[in-house]
This record gives C-alpha cells, sequence and structure tokens, in this order.
C-alpha cells in the first residue's frame, strides 16, 4: 500500500509549478516542522483539482459506513494546521488496489482493495486513516514541494564544473539529491505513523491495529523488493523498528484513557503475530529441516503455521484473506502453535522424497493464520538447494 498523501494527486506534474517565491520559502522551510502559513501552493492546487477527484470517487456508504463513522471520529480529535481552511472527506475509488492517500484540503481517498480488507474492523481502518489524517495535518505535500525545490534550487544555482572558484561543498551531485529526497520522504511517512499512533490512541482505537495492518499489507502484497536508496516508502520491518518507542508512547496514552480495553471505540486489540525470517538448515541426504521464529501478542488460543509452495504454474500462492487446505495454488503442510514463550519457534521436516511427492517446484511462504483461518502475516522462504 503507497500510504501517502504526497502521490495522492494523480496529476503530480501540474502540481511542482514553477513559483519564483517558492524557492525563497523552500531554503527557509526544507527541514522545519511545519510549512510555512503564508505557503498557499499546496490548498490551491488541492481546490483546483478536488471536482476532478470527487467525480472518480464515491461516499463511503452502505458496506463501507463503518470507514466514515471512525473517519468522523478520528477527524474530532486531530488538531488542523493553523491559517488553513480544510474540507474533511472520506472518499471511495474503486480499485483493487490496497492504497489509500489523502489531498491537501482534507479529502482522503482508500480503494475498495484496501477498504475490503478492512471490512467491519474498526481499528484497522482506524489504522489506515489516521496515516493520511496525519499527512493532511502536517501538510506533508507542502514539506516535500519545498524540500524539493530547495533541492533543485541548490542545483541551479551551482557554479559550471571546473571553475576553480567553486567550493566543493557547492558542487551537485543529482545522485545524492535523489537519495536526500527519498530518505526526506521515508522521514514522512515514519513520522506520520508517529502521530497517527497517538490519534489513535487519543480517539480510543488501540496502537497495535497499526503493526497488525503492516503484517496484513505485507501478507497480501508482492514478495518485498529489494531496499533502495531511492525508495520514498520505508518497507514494513523499517517502520516496525522506527516506531518501537511510539507504540509504547500510545500504548500508554490509550491505556490511560480507555482502562476497559473492550469498551474502547475500537475494542480489545488485534492478535499479532511476528514471523520472522525463515532459517533453512540441510539436515542431512535430501533432508530438510525450516525453522520459522515467532512472537506473538493478545492471542488466545493458537495459531495455523502453513507452508505453501508454488504452484505448477510457478506461482507463489495468493495471499487471500482465507487460505483453505488444499488451495490450488499449491500444497502445503501446517502446524498448529500456541505460541506459549516470548520467542516461538515452528520447525518443519521433510526430505526429497516428500517434496518431490508434494511438488517440482520449491517451497515459497509461511503464512500465518489465526481460528477462522485469516491470515495473519507471512514471510518468505528461502531457497532449498541440492
Amino acid at each position: 500500500m503507497e500510504v501517502a498523501s504526497l502521490k495522492a494527486l494523480r496529476v503530480v506534474p501540474a502540481l511542482c509549478l514553477c513559483l519564483a517565491w517558492a524557492a525563497t520559502l523552500a531554503a527557509q522551510s526544507a527541514d522545519t516542522r511545519e510549512a510555512p502559513s503564508q505557503f498557499k501552493l499546496d490548498t490551491q492546487t488541492a481546490a483546483r483539482l478536488r471536482p476532478q477527484l470527487i467525480a472518480q470517487s464515491s461516499s463511503a456508504s452502505g458496506h463501507y459506513s463503518v470507514g466514515r463513522i471512525v473517519f468522523e471520529r478520528l477527524i474530532q480529535q486531530a488538531i488542523p494546521p493553523s491559517g488553513v481552511k480544510l474540507a474533511w472527506q472520506l472518499r471511495l475509488v474503486e480499485s483493487d488496489r490496497l492504497n489509500a492517500y489523502s489531498s491537501p484540503d482534507g479529502s482522503v481517498y482508500v480503494e475498495t482493495g484496501l477498504a475490503r480488507m478492512a471490512g467491519s474492523s474498526t481499528g484497522l481502518w482506524a489504522a489506515i486513516l489516521t496515516h493520511e489524517i496525519a499527512h493532511v495535518v502536517r501538510r506533508d505535500w507542502a514539506r516535500r514541494y519545498l524540500y524539493q525545490r530547495s533541492l533543485e534550487n541548490d542545483g541551479n544555482a551551482s557554479i559550471v564544473i571546473g571553475d576553480p572558484g567553486l567550493p566543493a561543498s557547492e558542487w551537485t551531485d543529482p545522485q545524492k539529491a535523489s537519495q536526500d529526497l527519498a530518505r526526506f520522504c521515508r522521514r514522512l511517512e515514519i513520522e506520520a505513523d508517529h502521530d497517527g499512533l497517538m490519534l489513535m490512541a487519543r480517539a480510543g482505537y488501540h496502537p497495535d491495529f497499526v503493526p497488525a495492518l503492516h503484517h496484513l499489507l505485507h501478507a497480501q502484497g508482492p514478495d518485498a523488493p529489494a531496499v533502495s536508496l531511492y525508495a520514498m516508502h520505508p518497507c514494513w520491518e523499517e517502520r516496525d523498528r522506527e516506531l518501537s518507542r511510539a507504540y509504547v508512547e500510545a500504548s500508554i496514552e490509550f491505556e490511560h484513557r480507555w482502562p476497559e480495553w473492550y469498551a474502547s471505540p475500537g475494542g480489545n486489540p488485534p492478535v499479532l503475530v511476528f514471523a520472522e525470517d525463515p532459517r533453512v538448515k540441510k539436515t542431512g541426504a535430501g533432508a530438510w529441516e525450516i525453522q520459522v521464529p515467532m512472537r506473538c501478542q493478545n492471542l488466545v488460543g493458537a495459531v495455523e503455521v502453513v507452508l505453501r509452495a508454488s504452484s505448477s504454474s510457478g506461482k507463489s500462492a495468493p495471499a487471500d484473506m482465507a487460505v483453505s487446505p488444499g488451495d490450488a495454488a499449491g500444497p502445503e503442510i501446517s502446524q498448529l502453535s500456541g505460541c506459549t514463550s516470548p520467542r516461538t519457534t515452528v520447525t518443519f521436516n521433510f526430505d526429497e522424497n516428500f517434496r518431490q511427492a508434494k511438488t517440482a517446484a520449491h517451497w515459497t511462504d509461511i503464512y500465518v493464520l489465526d481460528a477462522s483461518g485469516a491470515v495473519l502475516s507471512r514471510a518468505d522462504v528461502p531457497k532449498l538447494h541440492h
């Protein structure tokens, strides 16, 4: 999910207008917490594009009414930026993508693929919406625009390379500028996650719904791409790692306001399973062992750990919300675990005969399912070598 208001507006090139006065503001505000109050390009552009975006979306009603109810509760707790008039509204965009984005005017757009995944869970809806609300409140579109302009202006002001009067610190490196922008955007995402966590706690939704959402998105999405210095979004593992302290702060705030968790608007926190990278070890001639380290929170009962293989067509098993044994996507073996210790390890043992009897393809995924068969998390299995 590209949960980022900075990619929200579909006509991005139209937003990057070359305003002479923006360069001065950029130099003053590239690294500040807030965009200057006199900067209006973000809200002006949003107002101009609003009719087009509204026409491409629909109101959150019917099956998605729970999202509207959560949204209305959240914006009551949100503190709008000074000097900016917002027109808060939740809209649904028909698409199978697991994505959400926001506009600087306060409109939040959730694509129906993601809305269906959230379903009737008020906590998952809160995890989606608070991130987008945080982008709006923080004016992150303006902050990115101004930072990008500052990088561009630094480059445009450079003297021709080779001039002996050019200080080394002023030489322009386009590659470094791209890395700086990507790093800045990843930081915006982490900060929006942090502010979203605190907003959830104040509004009555347990912060554990945020990592639950991250794990669901990872399980539903494609394999993670290689880590890149140019990535505009942090990976899920980085987000969880960066927010470890924020989770504690938000949990304390939630428990202070809602000592009876079940009575909060979001209800009890969700089951969390952190399935870490599986370890593959060859134990003998044609025999392997796959160990899956896990950590669980809020678990009552057991979870099912499913090892799945790719199908005969070479495609991995789909990450549906419910995975049934014997799915046509490929064979699977499973175990139940109560995840009773802080670090529980589930081990799968099999030999080459078993592997060949099941499939000629390699085992690809570990899925962790709750008691109803819903996916909680996924991990990728390293290839088994002969």
